[in-house]
């Protein structure tokens, strides 16, 4: 009995003294007066389906409401984006008879239109310009 007890006793002492001189190592190691610097990190750029899960109305709902504020139009691309922290479906659409491109944005939460532009081909080369160097970038 006396065997065990003396056993566990220096056990529990060497792990003990173990401890203390794992701890004294560890802050020794360490530089005094630096902060981490946190990672950058990359924004993940979301998907078009994850995006359109986040969406309270439809496509077909907001290209009809796109297509309202251009007569005569024809979508001529679409895409559901997060811009300036806002969920919204885009649309580029074309008019006969009429150069550039009218840029239609609608929310994707409300249904609203958020903002309507148009574009002329000097400004559209600029603007897919600008989207190929972003997408670069991101590589």
């Amino acid at each position: 009995m006396f065997k065990v007890i003396a056993i566990a006793v220096a056990i529990a002492a060497t792990t003990s003294i173990a401890g203390a001189q794992a701890s004294t190592v560890a802050k020794s190691t360490v530089k005094t007066g630096t902060v981490a610097k946190p990672h950058r990190t990359m924004k993940k750029e979301e998907s078009q389906a994850a995006l359109q899960k986040e969406a309270k109305i439809s496509e077909e709902t907001a290209r009809a409401t796109a297509l309202k504020e251009v007569p005569n139009g024809t979508v001529k691309s679409e895409e559901i984006e997060r811009e300036n922290g806002k969920l919204i479906y885009s649309y580029d659409i074309t008019v006969p008879g009429k150069s550039g491109i009218d840029e239609v944005n609608v929310n994707a939460l409300t249904g609203a239109v958020v903002a309507k532009s148009h574009e002329t081909p000097k400004a559209e080369k600029k603007e897919a310009a600008q989207e190929a160097k972003e997408k670069s970038a991101k590589k």
